[in-house]
């Protein structure tokens, strides 16, 4: 038989030596008992109250290969505890003929074991409903006396002896200066400036981040209000913020909220890091600039140009033209069919050329399998001889050893079909290129690098033969057809000193 095993631990309490216990003792269990155990999924602070584990679901996930037999757990409660998950699991490895066995809860296969094993578990989910109610108790009366109950404490707070918020000297003057400069106008930028500028640091002792500054500013901490769960209880602890300011600055946030944002892009420049000129080989950088007549324009300028490191002749091009021009080059491919295939073939191939154990175990097995079915052949025509015994015993120790080498690369490094690759492809070609996540998406995927050249750009794509080449000038022949057809709704502004227009693949 083969096994996994699956060892996890609630929290960060508990130290990795229940880890290395639990897996100790369900090891033994597995030699004492003949099972030969494959891989190890451990969850590390994570509560079986839900099944959100991931080396949990990574084992369910893997049980559908049905490359073991056994799920061994060091007691039924780190499979889970709760009923529901126990039994909805357990169903779905029985489905795959996988059992899940404690090493060191003795339950019978007959009609008594479904019991015990029922008890067990439903003692399971009463000891951690019960825990959860008895800790929720405690922190309830601490609460109630405004004691600490963990967690992150407020810049600006320390804790005493008794578990008693007091009041930081050093860091609490300038959570005070914070509200008062942002009720002043301040922005939250600058202030987050500010404070790193002061070597200010938050309670793990990293750098101020905008996140820090609008947890303070929402922080109700500050005006003295201690709250745990349903428990709230004003002037609980020493305030730093006087309430009328505190209520300002509500108002403001509120306000600023619903404003647009000052300095607010377009959207993202989505080809920064794949974008490079075509002269000087440099990175291409987003830029923007304000015309006369008010309009924010965006561009990508070649850094050696806008730095003045050398005479580059590359002239800056308009961001949404440009990406708009490759994202559609992108589209463009995938609807072609010859594209899929040949993606889908770089792939599978690419997994053949990753995996070389994989296909020289499967060859010994395979010459293992004949050695045997050779010699069974040869005792059945009478020749038996010590030696064809040995051999025989050999060969059969050989297969079970490949058997677990195979089963343990497979877990290992998974496969993807033929029919999984075309449909993960084939979820791109629907994607819409007006939503900024998924022009996003496309670009990470499949571009590899974009090179701008005054008269051209040539776009190469993440798979061999995906370079496309579009040449400005053949452009305006594509949009004076389409004009003369129906109108252009293609028009748009264009990289400055070239005639805007879409494109055609050259």
């Amino acid at each position: 038989m083969k096994a996994v095993i699956y060892a996890r631990y609630s929290s960060d309490n508990q130290r990795e030596e229940s880890i290395e216990g639990q897996i100790r003792e369900c090891t033994a269990f597995a030699e004492k008992n003949g099972i030969t155990i494959l891989r190890h999924y451990i969850d590390r602070a994570f509560s079986a109250k839900t099944d959100n584990r991931p080396e949990f679901q990574n084992m369910i996930k893997d049980s559908s290969k049905k490359l073991f037999d056994v799920v061994i757990v060091w007691k039924l409660d780190r499979f889970a505890r709760n009923r529901y998950d126990s039994a909805r699991y357990k169903s779905l490895l029985k489905k795959n003929g996988i059992k899940v066995v404690s090493a060191t809860e003795v339950i019978s296969e007959g009609a008594e074991g479904i019991i015990l094993e029922s008890v067990l578990e439903g003692y399971a989910e009463y000891y951690s409903a019960d825990l959860a109610e008895k800790v929720v108790r405690g922190m309830t009366d601490n609460a109630l006396k405004c004691k600490f109950n963990g967690g992150t404490i407020p810049i600006g707070y320390v804790i005493d002896n008794e578990q008693h918020f007091q009041i930081d000297p050093i860091t609490a003057p300038y959570i005070l200066e914070v509200f008062k400069r942002y009720d002043s106008g301040a922005t939250m930028t600058g202030l987050r400036d500010w404070l790193n500028a002061e070597g200010v640091k938050n309670t793990r002792g990293n750098p101020i981040t905008y996140n820090s500054i609008q947890h303070i500013l929402n922080n109700r901490r500050y005006i003295g209000e201690f709250a745990f769960r349903d428990t709230v209880i004003p002037d609980g602890i020493p305030a730093i913020v006087p309430l009328d300011l505190f209520n300002r600055v509500q108002e403001k946030l509120a306000v600023n909220k619903k404003a647009p944002a000052r300095h607010k892009a377009e959207d993202d420049y989505l080809l920064t890091t794949k974008i490079f000129c075509g002269y000087c080989g440099a990175y291409l950088c987003g830029e923007s600039g304000t015309s006369r007549t008010g309009e924010v324009h965006h561009y990508y300028k070649c850094v050696s140009v806008k730095k003045k490191r050398t005479a580059c002749e590359c002239k800056p091009v308009r961001k949404v033209w440009l990406e708009n021009l490759v994202l559609d080059s992108i589209i463009e491919m995938l609807a072609d069919d010859r594209t899929i295939d040949a993606i889908t073939s770089m792939v599978l191939a690419l997994q053949d050329q990753e995996s070389t154990a994989l296909p020289m175990y499967e060859q010994q097995l395979q010459e293992a399998n004949t050695g045997i079915n050779n010699l069974l052949n040869a005792i059945q025509q009478g020749i038996l001889t010590k030696s064809t015994k040995t051999r025989l015993e050999e060969l059969e120790a050989a297969r079970d050893e490949l058997e677990n080498k195979i089963a343990l690369e497979k877990l290992a490094k998974p496969r993807v079909s033929e029919e999984q690759v075309r449909f993960f492809l084939q979820r791109f070609q629907a994607l819409d290129i007006a939503k900024p996540e998924q022009r996003k998406t496309l670009i990470d995927v499949f571009l590899n690098a974009v090179y701008v050249f005054n008269d051209k750009i040539v776009i190469s794509c993440n798979y061999k033969d995906g370079t496309i080449t579009i040449n400005f000038s053949d452009m305006e022949c594509a949009l004076t057809q389409r004009a003369s057809v129906s109108g252009s709704d293609l028009d748009c502004p264009g990289a400055p000193l070239l005639r805007p227009a879409q494109f055609c693949r050259a």
